[in-house]
């Protein structure tokens, strides 16, 4: 069973960037996705990569703004957010996936928060 951390979330004004990280273990050679959820709302995919080639994928709604990288040695997926939004604003999670389909249990994620 995978154990996933996410980190690096916390305050930042609209324009601003942040780095998440995602620390994975057990089954780690695997396509990797972040998704996000807001208080009341369903979880949605953001972005992922494979294990392979890297091949990306992104919602349409971050696609120019975030990238979604990977360091196998260390286990790590990250997601740079560039010029963030206010409805960026949301509890961001990493996940193995199948497209943008998560496969494995929540970890208890990483909280973004962007001021206007």
């Amino acid at each position: 069973q995978v154990q996933l951390v996410e980190s690096g979330g916390g305050l930042v004004q609209a324009g601003g960037s942040l780095r998440l990280s995602c620390g994975a273990s057990g089954r780690t050679f695997s396509a990797m996705g972040w998704f996000r959820q807001v208080p009341g709302k369903e979880r949605e995919f953001v972005a992922s990569i494979k294990d392979g080639g890297g091949a990306t994928l992104y919602a349409d709604f971050v696609k120019g703004r975030f990238t979604i990288s990977r360091d196998n040695a260390k286990n790590t997926v990250y997601l740079q957010m560039n010029n963030l939004k206010a409805e960026d604003t949301a509890v961001y999670y990493c996940n193995l996936v199948r497209g943008s389909i998560a496969l494995s249990s929540w970890g208890q994620g990483t909280q973004v928060s962007v001021s206007s």
